[in-house]
């Protein structure tokens, strides 16, 4: 059989054939070369339907990505995710799925004897039609869709390669799965009736926030949440209000855990973070006047300017809370690219906050996008009362199924499934 006609109407085996037999390239050269046109011919002869027949077109459009504009916490949560259950079973009673063994990496155009085992793994959770998930142990196309498939429905980085954190959660057993479905229900059922018509959801274990409004999720935002040893807390509450270019004052926890053993390594710590102190009566004490190896620092208070600096950034969006806590923005932005983002204290940084505060502020009078916009350029210390509460929850979800039945899971990070030996994905 001749080769794939490229768009110069030249046969490439032919011409690797014709540099080898001249001498052009070495015969070790021209071997590698075949053997990689080898890997691209089946991944054409796939991309044609050869290995899948005729039908993977339209099967596959039944295989569903998640829908951005659908909320993880709506009145029908509790119901879909019950339905999801049964599926489930189902997938445990014919044996659960395969454990994908553990190349270093696998990605578009690989070779490797892992891919067939991959993609009945993905079929079997319904990531990869049935009908169309072939053999062959070239990663191609439809298993790279299956895998970016599977990515977004576990809260990973979607770029269709599987990595470590994508494999430990592709093995994650299915019966472990299931568990995970039947203990979310039983929240969900506490969690998804009179939410309100504009509402802030945001779920703990996937570390993001919905801004939804007459029952669609009108934008989403990565956050950083509380560590596993300082975790953010479940909670409903009204956002009331947001502070422009804010003030940080240190909590006592962060102070005794974090301040003072800084200031003990560098004396400089707070000075080069524009960090003052005050005493009980409002008077500014010096670094040098406290003893930092004492508990003497956690009666004083320490309040951060504000500024590019400022543990804050730019925003701060408040609320009643027993805890203390709150949303805001942060300098560090880089840390919404993990796939593991858990290192507050507590409270909620919320990448392109800004939006989320237009749209709060939506109703209130002399706050629009443009207004917000030169407060925040001004640097100047100013706060925003809502015209109208926003209805606010914080919630712990790590298993649930949307309308169109889309199921997601999430690592239990705060171990409070009683799961988390099987479920969590390590962080290296």
């Amino acid at each position: 059989m001749s080769g794939p006609i490229n768009k110069n109407g030249l046969d490439r085996r032919a011409f690797l054939a014709a540099l080898a037999a001249g001498g052009v390239a070495s015969m070790g050269l021209a071997r590698r070369a075949l053997a990689d046109d080898a890997i691209l011919q089946q991944l054409i002869d796939q991309a044609q339907g050869r290995n899948f027949g005729q039908g993977f077109d339209s099967a596959s459009r039944t295989i569903l990505m998640p829908k951005a504009s659908l909320p993880t916490l709506d009145p029908s949560t509790a119901r879909t995710t019950e339905l999801a259950i049964p599926r489930y079973e189902g997938i445990v009673a014919r044996g659960g799925w395969p454990e994908v063994p553990a190349p270093d990496r696998l990605r578009l155009g690989n070779r490797h004897p892992s891919v067939p085992i991959l993609r009945q793994r993905l079929a079997v959770s319904g990531d990869l039609d049935p009908a169309a998930a072939g053999t062959g142990d070239v990663y191609d196309s439809y298993v790279e869709a299956a895998v970016r498939r599977f990515q977004a429905r576990h809260g990973l980085s979607v770029d269709g390669v599987v990595r470590a954190q994508t494999l430990q959660a592709l093995n994650v057993p299915a019966h472990v799965r299931l568990m995970q479905l039947k203990i979310n229900v039983v929240r969900l059922r506490t969690l998804s009736s009179n939410l309100g018509n504009k509402l802030v959801v945001a779920n703990i274990p996937a570390a993001q926030i919905e801004a939804i409004e007459s029952g669609v999720v009108v934008s989403r935002h990565v956050t950083v949440a509380g560590k596993p040893d300082r975790p953010s807390p479940d909670l409903q509450s009204r956002i009331v209000e947001v502070n422009f270019n804010p003030y940080w004052t240190v909590p006592v926890s962060i102070v005794r855990k974090d301040l003072i053993p800084r200031m003990q390594d560098d004396p400089n710590y707070l000075t080069e973070n524009h960090i003052h102190i005050y005493d009980p009566k409002g008077n500014e004490l010096q670094p040098r006047d406290i003893n930092w190896y004492s508990n003497e620092a956690v009666s004083y208070r320490f309040r951060q300017d504000p500024g590019d600096f400022n543990s804050l950034g730019s925003l701060r969006i408040n609320f009643p809370s027993k805890d203390g806590v709150y949303m805001h923005d942060t300098p560090e932005k880089s840390l919404f690219g993990d796939n593991f983002r858990f290192h507050s204290s507590g409270c909620m940084r919320v990448q392109n906050v800004r939006e989320l505060v237009v749209w709060l502020l939506s109703g209130t009078p002399g706050w629009s996008r443009a207004e917000i916009d030169a407060v925040i350029k001004s640097g100047e210390r100013k706060d925003a009362r809502l015209a109208d509460p926003v209805p606010l929850y914080w919630v712990y979800v790590t298993a649930w199924a949307t309308p169109d039945g889309v199921v997601q899971f999430r690592e239990d990070v705060y171990s409070r499934d009683g799961l988390a030996a099987s479920t969590t994905v390590h962080r290296g």
